[in-house]
C-alpha cells in the first residue's frame, strides 16, 4: 500500500497574475487539478513538490515549510489553524 502524500496546500490560496503560480503553494491550477485527481501517483505528487520548492524563494520558502510540517503532522496548515482557532 502506498503512503499518502498530503496535498501541498497551506490555505493561502491567491495566484499570482504574472506567473500563475499560487501565493501559497507555488502551484499551478493544472497542478493543483493534478493533486485532486484520485489516478495521480505518488511519483508525480513527489516530483511536484520539489519543483514547488524550486520556485519558492526566501520567507516564502520558510513559511511554507513550517506550515507544510504543520499540516502533515496535524492535518491543517497554520494559516487554517488560525482561522479556526478565530471562530
Amino acid at each position: 500500500m502506498n503512503k499518502r502524500i498530503i496535498s501541498p496546500c497551506i490555505s493561502i490560496c491567491k495566484t499570482d497574475p504574472l506567473t500563475g503560480y499560487c501565493y501559497g503553494c507555488a502551484r499551478t491550477d493544472e497542478e493543483k487539478k493534478t493533486w485532486k485527481n484520485e489516478s495521480t501517483n505518488n511519483h508525480w505528487k513527489e516530483k511536484n513538490l520539489k519543483t514547488i520548492k524550486k520556485r519558492m524563494k526566501g520567507w516564502q520558502l520558510v513559511t511554507f515549510n513550517e506550515s507544510y510540517k504543520h499540516k502533515i503532522v496535524t492535518g491543517v496548515s497554520i494559516y487554517k489553524k488560525k482561522v479556526l482557532l478565530k471562530k
